[in-house]
């Protein structure tokens, strides 16, 4: 990838686990210098991250994770800086979409048409910026009322699912980062070679 660009990674204490590791590690291996960040942390601190997963009961059941690093400070953060925004899910998004800061940067992206993903919860953060009037976007189903409250099409699909809307990526759930980074991907203009000797990540 030339000129490696910068991507903001956005998560908190008791994000989704996978929803944490997953996206920001497989961002690194396609050669973006990610900046992961929480309000109120700065580099070298960390988050708790909590697993999710269906066993059956009426919603997601909630077990310890990981201990994640964040590698960058938030209150440091300059957005003119980063091509795009991911926003992960779990119990973070419900608390920091009242840090006004999380909102003004979200703000930024959506008004300067910069790509943006979001996953499971994420929408929450979007849906509080108000700024998915007249999108179409898919959500955790419990976050489908946020959606349309805020102006916004919920599209229902499976969680192995991504929908795209211009420059906004959502997905319902972990099950989908396939298809949720691929399309990231394609919105961010990366395309990978697979027939070349090594895989090769390029911005077109």
């Amino acid at each position: 990838m030339e000129n490696t660009k910068k991507i903001l990674f956005l998560t908190g204490d008791f994000a989704e686990d996978y929803e944490t590791m997953v996206p920001f590690q497989m961002l690194l291996m396609v050669g973006y210098e990610v900046h992961a960040v929480c309000p109120d942390k700065k580099r070298g601190e960390t988050i708790k991250t909590a697993i999710h997963d269906f066993e059956g009961d009426q919603t997601y059941s909630e077990k310890p994770g990981h201990n994640f690093t964040l590698n960058y400070t938030f209150s440091e953060v300059n957005p003119e800086e980063y091509a795009g925004l991911v926003i992960a899910g779990g119990r973070a998004p419900e608390y920091l979409r009242l840090h006004q800061g999380v909102i003004d940067l979200t703000r930024h992206f959506a008004e300067t048409n910069k790509p943006i993903a979001a996953v499971c919860h994420g929408i929450q953060i979007l849906t509080a910026a108000r700024v998915v009037e007249g999108r179409r976007l898919t959500a955790y189903p419990a976050v489908a009322p946020e959606v349309e409250l805020a102006g916004g099409t919920y599209v229902s699909v499976e969680p192995t699912e991504a929908v795209v809307d211009g420059n906004l990526v959502t997905s319902p759930a972990w099950p989908g980062h396939p298809k949720f980074i691929r399309a990231f991907l394609d919105v961010m203009g990366v395309k990978i070679d697979l027939n070349a000797t090594s895989a090769v990540a390029s911005a077109v």
